[in-house]
């Protein structure tokens, strides 16, 4: 039988360089300010990718609520970390990356800045220095009415499609979806502020340390698909073989399904936000029935970034029996299930 958890502890993932004081791109540096007399009036956000939330993108990580040197999201939650000034909306893989995911203009504005010549690579193993001033990437600034701004990041180098001055339009493509920048994975970093000063588009106006309160800016259509969620599965599926972290985040990992003749089935789940005190457990069953691999861990001794777990059985001498194969995901935190999936798949 095998059975083996790998937990990986995200390093941070983004710290922004405020391109509102340092973002030039070549000799072009663009400046310009929307002023009115009239009060301000709040800024309605539509998404900014073309996904679709809880399926082909999920958010990783909220804006950072407390003052202090702790974190903590507008929930009170564990979504973030210290100092995050926006919200990641994070793609499920490299290859959903690699197929072309578009980022979109929130609101209505023009483009003050954009960068669009840094290299897609993870920060992983490599040299944060090299991205110094650059933590952003390849992304845009768009001002609007009233003194909000809105910022875009991580985007895919050369998929930039406007140019400072332009006028846009809510829902217009602007780019692509990119790993550039200080980031280890596909996403896009969103940041939003008013009169210079970063808000949250979730909470704007709550109380620092607040766990409820403030307004909602995302439109109201957005609000049922963009509820709360404490944990996240990000991949699930089955495989034919033992698997790695590197699989899972190229794509490989489920992109073909066991066959009869496979050496080993394997079910497989990655997840975010996981808490500390959460037990996991993965169970195989066959077709019949049969539990044929099971995995049951220790209570997390911290909060994980994203965690990933697989448990599986080497092929019988009689290989696989055909019919539906199915495996169970639960989540408990203090004997409650917080988080359940059901996997299945029909090996013909």
């Amino acid at each position: 039988m095998i059975a083996i958890r790998i937990a990986v502890k995200s390093d941070r993932a983004v710290t922004l360089t405020d391109f509102t004081r340092d973002w030039h791109i070549g000799a072009l540096v663009v400046t310009m300010g929307l002023t009115t007399a009239a009060p301000a009036a709040n800024l309605e956000l539509n998404l900014p990718v073309a996904c679709e939330l809880g399926r082909t993108c999920f958010i990783q990580n909220y804006v950072d609520t407390d003052p202090s040197s702790a974190a903590s999201d507008y929930r009170c939650g564990t979504l973030t970390y210290d100092d995050h000034n926006g919200t990641d909306f994070r793609l499920p893989s490299m290859e959903a990356q690699r197929r072309g995911v578009d980022v979109l203009a929130a609101a209505d504005g023009r483009v003050l800045r954009v960068r669009n010549d840094v290299a897609d690579v993870s920060i992983r193993g490599n040299d944060r220095k090299s991205v110094s001033g650059r933590e952003c990437g390849n992304g845009v600034v768009i001002a609007h009415a009233d003194g909000w701004e809105t910022q875009y990041c991580h985007m895919q180098r050369g998929s930039v499609q406007v140019r400072p001055g332009q006028e846009v339009t809510s829902g217009q493509t602007l780019g692509r979806v990119g790993l550039s920048g200080l980031t280890e994975y596909p996403h896009l970093h969103l940041t939003v502020r008013h009169g210079g000063k970063t808000v949250d588009p979730f909470a704007y106006g709550a109380t620092a340390g607040a766990c409820r309160g403030g307004e909602m800016l995302w439109a109201a259509s957005l609000r049922e698909r963009l509820a709360y969620q404490e944990r996240t599965i990000l991949n699930a599926g089955f495989a034919a073989d033992k698997l790695t972290m590197a699989a899972i985040e190229n794509g490989d990992a489920g992109r073909t399904p066991p066959t009869a003749d496979s050496p080993a089935l394997v079910a497989f789940v990655r997840t975010i936000g996981l808490k500390a005190g959460d037990v996991q457990s993965l169970h195989l069953r066959s077709p019949s029935g049969q539990e044929l691999a099971k995995n049951r861990l220790a209570p997390l001794d911290r909060n994980k970034a994203q965690n990933f777990l697989f448990v599986g059985k080497r092929r019988p001498p009689a290989g696989w029996d055909r019919g539906t194969y199915q495996a169970t995901y639960q989540v408990e935190q203090n004997g409650r299930v917080v988080l359940q999936k059901e996997l299945q798949f029909n090996l013909q």
